[in-house]
């Protein structure tokens, strides 16, 4: 296996991810809302509870990870066994059982849970692995960049051939619609799964042996850098939730402009692939601190000229396409800071806790992602937001609120916390450490 056939199987791993996590923000709410017959705030709510159970789960599936001994390594087998539940999973979320509104509700519940923890067990692992392909900086920026790419293309086909495909599929019933297209998803990113799992291989062992260790104790490997990773990706994930959800409802209810959608998905997202290719490089000659920096000013550059020039095509497109440069900026770097935390933990603290790393990037993620979506359904409903109708002015002006400035609001966060990110000082030090550890344990 070459190194681009490495890269690429690595990275499609997310591809298959993000055609269900990608779906579940941009799509999940409006579904539930609108076709599977559940108000906006059952909804936000349901998503915000699941989120937090789910966030317990990686917690868990973390601390597998770290004591997993097999001969394929400590994430991988996690690809072969995690994509089959993970297909199925995906499409019973879809079905919508002839129950009443409270069997309904109840089976939302479930089947999302099941789905959110089948994505765990792909996931954490996805996470994780990095470390364990190569010991190479550069190589390692590669990954986690390929890995973007392939996430951002998974995110741009559901953006743009979801709605065609549940119209093509439904044929003016929605929910049959919506079923056989996230079906054919879930098979799909079974498969790709099995591409990963066959395309990776784990050389780098850590530089100390997880032992049968108490959670207190792998909590003392976390560093206070492992903190600030954690709540970037809170942060982060809020904003791309806003971001892919009331996207939908602003150019739909606030601009009139539903036939744009599938546009407007695809200039979000394809956007962004310039920076995500040049990551690698810039890298090399910029730390990870500045570029974020760099990222959130694009972000909210583009964010202000839709607000300003919303009357005008030309300035909704071309912001479309800044903030798609500044957000896919924001995710690969928070992305590529992920394996420099991992080694910092054995470096300073002689600890391999790759999976509780992983694991609580998830926690953060999914409680992020499940307080965002509770905070948009409140938004709607007390905006006075009904579904599939001409929205009042104040219901325009709360969805407003939540796609320009809430956004705004965290990309400050975001820059507030990468003021205090300090690896990108010791990373040369860091890694002839821990070479010269691993030398000395052959």
């Amino acid at each position: 296996m070459g190194k681009w056939g490495k890269r690429v199987g690595y990275g499609i791993g997310d591809l298959g991810c993000n055609l269900v996590f990608s779906t579940m923000a941009s799509y999940l709410m409006v579904f539930y809302t609108d076709v599977f017959g559940i108000s906006a705030a059952a909804a936000g709510t349901m998503m915000l509870v699941t989120k937090f159970i789910d966030a317990i789960t990686d917690t868990g599936m973390g601390l597998i990870v770290d004591r997993t001994h097999s001969k394929w390594g400590q994430g991988r087998p996690y690809f072969l066994f995690g994509a089959v539940p993970f297909a199925l999973f995906t499409c019973l979320t879809f079905v919508i059982p002839n129950f009443g509104s409270g069997g309904k509700l109840i089976w939302a519940y479930v089947t999302y849970c099941l789905l959110c923890t089948a994505y765990t067990v792909v996931n954490i692992p996805l996470n994780t692995i990095v470390p364990r392909l190569t010991s190479d900086v550069h190589e390692r920026d590669v990954l986690v960049s390929t890995r973007m790419v392939c996430a951002m293309a998974g995110t741009a086909i559901v953006m743009t051939i979801t709605s065609p495909l549940v119209k093509f599929f439904g044929q003016g019933n929605e929910a049959k619609g919506y079923l056989i297209t996230m079906t054919i998803y879930g098979i799909v990113a079974m498969f790709i799964f099995f591409v990963t799992f066959a395309s990776t291989k784990e050389v780098v062992p850590p530089t100390v042996q997880q032992k049968h260790s108490s959670l207190l104790e792998d909590f003392k490997g976390l560093t206070g850098q492992a903190w600030i990773l954690f709540l970037l990706n809170l942060f982060y994930f809020s904003l791309y939730v806003v971001r892919s959800t009331t996207v939908i409802y602003y150019f739909k209810y606030n601009l009139g402009r539903s036939e744009w959608l599938s546009l407007v998905g695809i200039l979000g997202i394809l956007s962004g692939l310039p920076m995500l290719l040049l990551l690698p490089s810039l890298e090399r000659r910029f730390s990870k601190k500045n570029l974020m920096f760099f990222s959130i000013l694009l972000y909210v550059a583009g964010d202000m000229l839709i607000f300003i020039g919303r009357n005008s095509a030309a300035c909704l497109l071309i912001g479309l396409v800044i903030t798609g440069l500044g957000i896919y900026g924001i995710f690969g770097i928070t992305f590529a800071m992920q394996p420099d935390v991992i080694d910092y933990s054995e470096y300073k603290k002689n600890a391999s806790v790759a999976g509780l790393i992983a694991a609580f990037q998830g926690f953060f993620v999914k409680g992020g992602m499940g307080l965002t979506s509770f905070v948009i359904g409140v938004f709607l409903k007390n905006g006075g937001y009904v579904a599939n109708a001409a929205q009042s002015t104040k219901a325009l002006s709360y969805i407003e609120i939540c796609f320009i400035w809430i956004p705004i609001i965290l990309c400050v966060m975001i820059a507030v916390l990468t003021h205090f990110y300090k690896l990108d000082g010791v990373r040369g030090e860091m890694t002839k450490e821990l070479e010269a550890r691993r030398k000395s344990m052959q």
